[in-house]
């Protein structure tokens, strides 16, 4: 189970989406952590799982897809039945998979007929969610498969939904309204995307502002520990972690071990092109080209 990083993020901040795409309570989420797993059968570690807080609730398993995958019905279904037998699960389950569009669908394989049939397995449609003005998590999962010529009055309608929350939660459905921005317009740099869109750039959100007043405080606190030199590297590498965990949140163990060992100069470059990266193999890429 795949999940992109852009939906990892929006179920990780916003539960409740998953239960509108179902057209259930938004209510339900309360009961769930969202989080990655391991299959230690298969040795791989997956993400898109929803684990109930308490006994009793059934678990679901999510998968978001953008491109025809005759396998991908096999692969989760393994992957379903090897988590339930490796942990003894004795309650319900659902395995939901999310297609862009139903063009995508090969159609699931006859053998899984009667999880179908007990609503165990579903397909869902990204782009025949129902038109809302109100929910910022539908809101997003339309925006991602929006036609260009309604992307802004998508957007317009996601920061209207945005401002109504509780401050607190303002600073993340924006980001995340950023994030669904550069997702769906990789090949534009950040600058035009604000130019279209009218949004602030990245680097003057209070995110990043924050994240780098905390990496500051915290290398300089170790440079008074390890000296100057050494306290500026470090600053520099609590900066880039934040923002790479902020950036791939699935990939939190492979980011230490990226960080660590890169010069001053290439931290730096890192965190002027962070968010203009579209993908993880985009920051290997990066990585590979330069002298650490």
């Amino acid at each position: 189970m795949r999940t992109d990083s852009l939906f990892y993020k929006i179920f990780q901040t916003l539960p409740g989406t998953l239960f509108e795409l179902l057209g259930d309570n938004t209510q339900l989420a309360q009961n769930y952590t969202f989080k990655a797993i391991e299959l230690k059968e298969l040795a791989k570690r997956t993400d898109g799982v929803f684990l109930p807080k308490g006994d009793g609730d059934p678990i679901y398993f999510v998968e978001v897809q953008f491109q025809k995958d005759e396998d991908l019905y096999y692969r989760l279904m393994q992957e379903v039945f090897v988590y339930l037998g490796q942990n003894r699960w004795r309650h319900g389950w659902q395995a939901v998979v999310f297609w862009a569009k139903r063009s995508l669908d090969t159609g699931i394989p006859r053998c899984y007929d009667a999880e179908v049939q007990t609503g165990y397995l579903h397909s869902l449609y990204l782009d025949e969610t129902p038109e809302t003005s109100d929910s910022i998590g539908l809101g997003l999962v339309r925006l991602v498969v929006e036609p260009q010529a309604n992307v802004q009055h998508r957007v317009r309608q996601l920061e209207r939904c945005a401002r109504a929350l509780p401050v607190a939660q303002q600073r993340n459905a924006i980001e995340l309204v950023e994030q669904a921005l550069v997702y769906k317009f990789p090949e534009r740099p950040w600058r035009e995307l604000e130019a279209m869109f009218g949004l602030t750039e990245w680097k003057q959100t209070r995110f990043y502002r924050e994240v780098k007043a905390e990496g500051h405080q915290e290398g300089h606190q170790e440079g008074h520990q390890e000296g100057h030199q050494e306290g500026r590297i470090a600053e520099a590498q609590i900066l880039v972690m934040r923002l790479l965990k902020k950036r791939f949140p699935e990939k939190t163990e492979e980011i230490n071990n990226v960080v660590q060992g890169l010069s001053l100069s290439n931290l730096e470059g890192l965190t002027d092109i962070i968010f203009e990266l579209n993908s993880w193999e985009d920051l290997l890429s990066w990585l590979s080209q330069v002298d650490q």
